[in-house]
């Protein structure tokens, strides 16, 4: 099978994201002056190492955000937002706080999450999460199409629950990462392997 997106796929859904899996979870929180917002993405990755960055992107817009979403509105509001680690045993509250909710919900309330503060910027994070990165806005872009923006930034502070630490490494093993697949899929990582670089 080949198509061309332009022409449409024929299909009862969408393939897109099912090819381009799995995918990591951003669970982007922000603050602003709206109040503190939650929320999930699959358009994530970190992108450097020095200085560390990431970027997430969002495709769809609200009704009350001018043409995008709450994290994206907020982030360009604030310049700051805290990417949290979505754990096996958090699939159910990250769920929750994907619902399209007026500006100014409170996600963490809706998926019965504790906050914590993060330590370089004035953003509010997951504290049952395995992991978080703090991260200052570089820049936000918008990509072709209605409401696509991609935000990008520098991670400037991280946070490592104590209980995924072995042996001196981060351990995803122990918490089991929640990765989105295609359709209503998602995968957790419950195994994995090592390879040596040919030049290692």
């Amino acid at each position: 099978m080949f198509y061309r997106p332009e022409d449409g796929h024929g299909l009862p859904h969408n393939p897109f994201n099912a090819i381009v899996s799995p995918r990591p979870i951003g669970w982007i929180s922000t603050r602003g002056a709206a109040g503190d917002n939650l929320a999930p993405y699959s358009f994530f990755n970190a992108v450097a190492y020095v200085p560390p960055q990431v970027m997430f992107a969002s495709t769809s817009a609200k009704d009350d955000r001018d043409g995008t979403k709450d994290s994206v509105a907020q982030a360009r509001e604030s310049g700051v937002f805290c990417v949290n680690v979505v754990s096996w045993a958090l699939r159910h509250a990250m769920n929750a706080s994907s619902g399209a909710h007026p500006a100014g919900t409170d996600e963490f309330a809706i998926a019965g999450l504790t906050k914590a503060d993060c330590e370089t910027i004035d953003c509010p994070r997951v504290a049952d999460a395995p992991a978080a990165l703090e991260c200052r806005v570089t820049q936000i872009v918008q990509l072709p199409g209605a409401a696509n923006f991609a935000v990008f930034g520098e991670v400037t502070g991280i946070h490592l629950r104590d209980d995924a630490l072995r042996d001196g490494m981060f351990d995803v093993l122990t918490f089991g990462p929640v990765a989105r697949l295609g359709y209503r899929d998602y995968a957790r990582v419950e195994s994995l392997f090592s390879m040596e670089r040919p030049d290692d």
